[in-house]
C-alpha cells in the first residue's frame, strides 16, 4: 500500500476557516454601530455575522466549508483506514462511533449553562455527525452513484418544502418568533422557505418535543433546524467529489480547472435559482440553492488554496516543520475589545479619531487546532 501524503491545501483551507471563527472576538459589529457612516467598518461587520435570511456573508461560509472539507478528506481517510483495518465492518463501525461522538458533542455544547440536557441538533457538529455515515457509505460507491445521491437530495428536499402548505391567513406569527410583515419574509412561491413556517420547522416541533425539555419547543430563534443535515449531506457529497478529483491521477492544472468550472457554475446556478424565486438562497435552513451556491464558493476556495499551496508551493509562512497541525493557546474566555471614540471639532472640519484598546481578563486558555495558518513563533506571547 503506497504511503498517503497529507493534503496541505485542505489543511490550510481548514485553518482559514478557523481564523474566520476566531475573528468573532474582534466585534467589528460594535465598531460599526459607533461609526455608522463608515463603509469600511460596515463591510467588516457584515462579513463577521450571519445574514438575517436570504443571502451570504463570509461568516456564513464557515459551516459549509467545514462540511465540504469533511467530504474532501474522506477518500484519503478511507484509504488510510482500510490499510490499517482488516474489514469493511470495522471501518464502518469506526465511522459510526465518530458520528455519534459528533452528535453528542453538539448536544453537550448546546446544553452549557442549561439546567438539563438541551436536545437540539442544528449545530455544525451534530449536522455533520447525522450525515456522516451516509457519506461514508457513498465513499465506497462510484461517482455516478454519488452524483445521483446529490441530485436526489437537492431535488427531493426542494420538493418536500414546495409541497408543504403555506401558513393560513390567521396564522400566529408571533408564536414562532417572527412577524407577518417581517422585512425578510418572502412572498409567492418562495414563501415556502420562510422562517419558522416551513417543513423543517414543523418537523422540529414534533421531533424535538420527543426529548425531555424544560418547556415545549416551539421555534428556533435563528430559524435553524434538524432536517438541515440532509442538504448538509449534499454539501459533504460535493466535497467528496472534490476529494475524488484530488486523489485522481489527472494533471494538477486539470484538477484546478475542474474546481474553477464547478465553482463558477455553482455560483451562477445558485444566483439564477434565487433570482427566479424557484428556491431562495438561505443558509439558516440550508436550502438546495444554498447547497449549490455555497458549494460553488467552496470549490473556488479549494481551488485557490490548491493552486497556491500544492501547485505553486508558495508555502510562505507555512514552513515545513509547521505544515501539520499545531496547538495554539488563545486568550479566549474573557477576551474583550474596548472601543474608545474621540471626536475633535474646529472651525474648519470635524475630525473623527478612534482607536482600540485591548482589555484582557485571562481566566482560561482555549486549545485549538489552527492547521498551519501561522508559524508557531507568530503566536508566541
Amino acid at each position: 500500500m503506497p504511503v498517503l501524503t497529507r493534503l496541505t491545501s485542505a489543511d490550510v483551507y481548514r485553518g482559514f476557516v478557523m481564523l474566520l471563527m476566531m475573528a468573532e472576538v474582534l466585534h467589528f459589529g460594535e465598531v460599526s454601530e459607533v461609526l455608522p457612516e463608515s463603509t469600511f467598518w460596515s463591510f467588516l461587520a457584515f462579513h463577521q455575522d450571519h445574514v438575517e435570511w436570504v443571502g451570504c456573508s463570509l461568516h456564513d461560509m464557515i459551516q459549509p466549508s467545514f462540511s465540504f472539507l469533511v467530504g474532501v478528506v474522506l477518500p484519503y481517510s478511507i484509504a488510510s483506514r482500510i490499510s490499517q483495518e482488516s474489514s469493511f465492518n470495522k471501518v464502518f463501525v469506526h465511522a459510526l462511533k465518530r458520528s455519534l461522538i459528533l452528535i453528542l458533542l453538539g448536544v453537550f455544547l448546546r446544553s452549557q449553562y442549561k439546567s438539563q440536557t438541551y436536545f437540539t441538533f442544528e449545530d455544525t457538529l451534530s449536522q455533520i455527525g447525522l450525515g456522516y455515515p451516509i457519506l461514508f457509505l457513498l465513499g465506497f460507491r462510484t461517482q455516478k452513484v454519488q452524483i445521483s445521491a446529490l441530485i436526489i437530495i437537492i431535488v427531493g428536499y426542494w420538493l418536500a418544502f414546495a409541497l408543504y402548505p403555506l401558513p393560513e391567513a390567521n396564522f400566529d406569527y408571533a408564536s414562532v418568533g417572527v412577524t407577518k410583515d417581517w422585512e425578510h419574509n418572502l412572498t409567492g412561491f418562495a414563501a415556502h422557505w420562510n422562517k419558522n413556517t416551513n417543513l423543517a420547522w414543523a418537523f422540529d416541533q414534533w421531533f424535538l418535543n420527543l426529548f425531555p425539555r424544560e418547556k415545549p419547543f416551539f421555534r428556533n430563534g435563528g430559524g435553524y433546524s434538524t432536517l438541515s443535515f440532509i442538504p448538509t449531506l449534499g454539501t459533504m457529497i460535493l466535497g467528496l467529489l472534490a476529494g475524488n478529483i484530488l486523489k485522481s491521477d489527472i494533471l494538477s492544472y486539470e484538477k484546478l480547472k475542474k474546481f474553477v468550472i464547478l465553482g463558477i457554475s455553482g455560483l451562477v446556478i445558485g444566483l439564477i435559482l434565487n433570482r427566479l424565486g424557484i428556491c431562495p438562497n438561505v443558509k439558516r435552513i440550508w436550502t438546495p440553492t444554498w447547497v449549490i451556491f455555497s458549494g460553488g464558493l467552496c470549490f473556488l476556495f479549494l481551488a485557490f488554496f490548491y493552486w497556491i499551496i500544492d501547485i505553486k508551493e508558495k508555502l510562505g509562512v507555512f514552513s515545513e516543520s509547521n505544515r501539520n497541525e499545531f496547538d495554539c493557546s488563545l486568550l479566549h474566555s474573557r477576551c474583550t475589545w474596548s472601543l474608545y471614540l474621540k471626536i475633535a471639532k474646529n472651525s474648519f472640519r470635524r475630525k473623527l479619531c478612534y482607536y482600540f484598546r485591548a482589555s484582557l481578563s485571562i481566566t482560561r486558555s482555549w486549545r485549538i487546532d489552527l492547521t498551519n495558518l501561522l508559524p508557531a513563533s507568530a503566536l508566541a506571547i
